[in-house]
């Protein structure tokens, strides 16, 4: 059950040393809650309280700790002092300013169905251009919410809005890719046209495609399958369809790779040591005798999955822990926290992360988006045998091999021409240790992968005598690194202030638009509520190609969303 806190106020200000430069990742304890919140990556917080005064306390290492009273009608502008054995402040990221993050509208618990868990999300809303005209988001390629919502939707069944992550739905299509210049790891492009649920918007389109990998370059893999084998995958929907979907990986492997099997359920065991992927038979012989049993000793696994991954690690190479499990850890670190801080010491190791979430029940989707963010990796849900297939083998070099690190997205709006933006999806977590860009430092980019994000728009007067660069809507510039390398690069882009009719957009932003209001009916998002079911089914009929079986499967998951949300509604009536 999802409960509301009764904020009323919202506590906004910023954090500085005694040089007025802006502190980071600064523990606030609100005294009234006993709630902890952390400033973002630009030094800036938002806090929802109950009363319009309370009391905070302010700590960071090297600073000396303040308790300071705060009036929620007044900006906060706050300095801390450092200790007598301060060491240097912790410098801020420049040019990176996470609006989403400060714009918290209450305080959530997280969402349970049955014993499943999902991180509670706080959904973006407008913010204002001419004060804010910065926003960032890392740059992910995380589609596990599509097939979890298709799952939800094929049970009969609503589902928890924490679980509806919409930049995963619209991602899942790998919508319009093209390929970027020869010279070139990425390329970007926009669109703007109208909002079809709110006509007085506009919306703005941003696709970045990544490179695909030359089949005959790509580097040998150390992958080490990290199998959860314990008493509560034993369903058909769990271990069978991992044992399954792991075989159809190791048929994609070549005689340079490696590929080693590290199980738990009871106990962690080696179950295969590196063996080269021209052993086929040896390898799919081992995972064909797995069989569950025992408690689940997450930690313990990972922490013995990395060892072997280090220990076979291959310079210049594609070194990942491939864990496929339900996520439901009962020993040793079990808390979310904990994993996270866990996973993130073996980050620097150059090892990546790919979870493959399974099951029903008792299935933690919250834990293992955790990892993957973390892991510098990815993060896929396999529902049934085909999207095992559509993972491993039809989009096997999108989720094995990256081609960037550390990706992320930073656009600057034009004020004198967007009046208010809200980032559709890239919702951001709440709980004590939520992440900032800063900490984040982006995400894993995968071969040929395209990323599409979407920004509705409420644009600025038109009549205006105040318009600058009236060609521009907004500047995107891409950060990113390569693999293997710390030099961060950064590519740049112009939106045009070019607004093409809806209708006339290729119909691959039209199906993600239809997409993107599926995902806000499912959340029953405010920002969605002049449109229906039928608006969504029309719009993506109208756009989808016919011969797309992925895209017909969509309508059709519309469909019974439509059934299921108006018995819902129609109960709701009646009571």
């Amino acid at each position: 059950m999802c409960q509301v806190s009764s904020a009323q106020f919202y506590l906004r200000g910023e954090i500085k040393d005694e040089n007025n430069s802006l502190l980071p990742d600064v523990k606030i304890l609100l005294h009234s809650s006993g709630n902890l919140y952390h400033s973002g990556g630009s030094g800036g917080f938002g806090i929802p309280i109950s009363s319009a005064n309370d009391t905070v306390t302010l700590s960071a290492d090297g600073y000396k700790t303040l308790v300071v009273a705060v009036d929620a009608n007044q900006y906060q502008n706050i300095r801390l002092q450092p200790s007598s054995q301060a060491a240097a402040p912790v410098p801020v990221k420049r040019g990176l300013l996470s609006l989403t993050k400060d714009w918290r509208t209450g305080d959530w618990r997280g969402w349970t169905v049955g014993a499943e868990t999902y991180s509670s999300l706080v959904e973006n809303t407008f913010i204002p251009a001419s004060k804010f005209p910065e926003t960032g988001f890392a740059v992910t390629i995380d589609k596990a919410s599509y097939s979890n919502v298709r799952r939800f939707l094929n049970m009969g069944s609503t589902i928890p809005p924490d679980a509806v992550r919409i930049e995963e739905l619209m991602n899942y299509f790998n919508c319009g890719y093209i390929d970027p210049p020869r010279d070139s790891c990425f390329t970007m492009r926009s669109r703007l046209s109208e909002c079809p649920w709110n006509a007085h918007n506009q919306l703005l389109f941003v696709q970045v495609c990544a490179r695909k990998l030359d089949p005959a370059r790509i580097p040998p893999a150390n992958l080490v399958l990290l199998l959860d084998i314990s008493g509560s995958m034993d369903l058909p929907n769990k271990l069978p369809l991992i044992k399954s979907a792991v075989s159809l990986l190791v048929n994609n492997l070549r005689e340079m790779d490696t590929v080693s099997i590290v199980t738990y359920g009871g106990s962690v065991a080696v179950a295969l040591p590196p063996t080269s992927g021209k052993e086929k038979k040896k390898i799919l012989d081992v995972i064909e005798d797995l069989g569950p049993g025992g408690s689940t000793p997450g930690e313990a696994g990972i922490r013995a999955a990395y060892r072997v991954a280090k220990s076979q690690f291959i310079k210049g190479g594609n070194n990942r822990v491939i864990l496929a499990t339900d996520g439901d850890f009962n020993e040793g670190e079990t808390s979310e926290e904990d994993l996270e801080q866990l996973v993130s010491q073996y980050k620097d190791w150059g090892i990546y992360l790919t979870c493959l979430g399974v099951g029903m029940g008792n299935y933690k989707d919250s834990k293992l988006d955790v990892l993957a963010k973390k892991g510098n990796g990815n993060f896929a849900y396999l529902d049934d045998a085909r999207e095992a297939e559509k993972v491993l083998v039809r989009e096997f070099t999108q989720t094995v091999y990256a081609v960037a690190d550390d990706a992320y997205l930073n656009i600057q709006f034009n004020p004198s021409l967007v009046k208010d933006y809200r980032l559709i999806g890239f919702d951001n977590k709440v709980k004590v240790l939520s992440d900032t860009l800063s900490e984040i430092q982006g995400g894993e980019v995968g071969s040929g992968h395209s990323l599409l994000a979407l920004f509705e728009i409420s644009p600025a007067d038109p009549d205006s005598m105040l318009i600058r660069d009236a060609d521009r809507l907004a500047r995107v510039v891409l950060n990113y690194r390569l693999p293997d390398d710390q030099l961060n690069r950064v590519s740049a882009y112009d939106c045009a202030n070019e607004s093409v009719p809806f209708h006339e957009l290729q119909p691959c932003y039209r199906f993600a638009s239809s997409i993107a209001l599926f995902g806000g009916l499912l959340k029953q998002s405010r920002w969605t509520k002049q449109a229906d079911w039928k608006d969504a089914i029309q719009m993506a009929e109208q756009s989808s190609d016919p011969a797309d079986g992925m895209q017909q499967e969509f309508i059709a998951l519309i469909e019974k969303a439509r059934k299921i949300y108006g018995h819902k509604r129609r109960h709701k009536d009646e009571d």
